[in-house]
């Protein structure tokens, strides 16, 4: 993220130099591009939840695929021009706020059972 921020700046710069103002250096994001960010973000969750061996990762990589989806709502929503978009996000923002409450509380419930949180010693569904 970094990086790219920085490369923005040099093309900022650049352009500054060449007299041109920055407003005409880089143009609005499309549609396809919020897809395109969306759809990264969805396999980066979708790999940190079949590559990782950690409850809590996995927790997490799930809430980088729920953030992936509201980033696409947002997006068709701004592309379409209502405010639909929006209004799915808050609930699914809710729902996932929930969530990981639930599946906190889950996963310190069984850290103090099995002392560990790799998901392969919870087989059983006996305590």
């Amino acid at each position: 993220m970094l990086i790219l921020v920085a490369m923005v700046g040099a093309v900022v710069l650049a352009r500054r130099k060449a007299g041109r103002p920055p407003a005409e250096c880089l143009s609005m994001p499309t549609l396809a591009h919020y897809l395109v960010l969306s759809a990264v973000l969805f396999c980066i969750g979708t790999a940190g939840v079949f590559v990782r061996r950690n409850l809590i990762t996995i927790l997490l990589s799930i809430e980088i695929m729920l953030n992936a989806v509201n980033l696409t709502f947002v997006a068709f929503g701004r592309a379409l021009g209502s405010a639909d978009g929006q209004i799915i996000v808050f609930f699914v923002m809710t729902v996932a706020a929930a969530e990981a409450a639930v599946g906190l509380a889950i996963v310190i419930g069984l850290f103090r059972h099995r002392e560990s949180l790799n998901p392969d010693t919870f087989t059983s569904l006996k305590w």
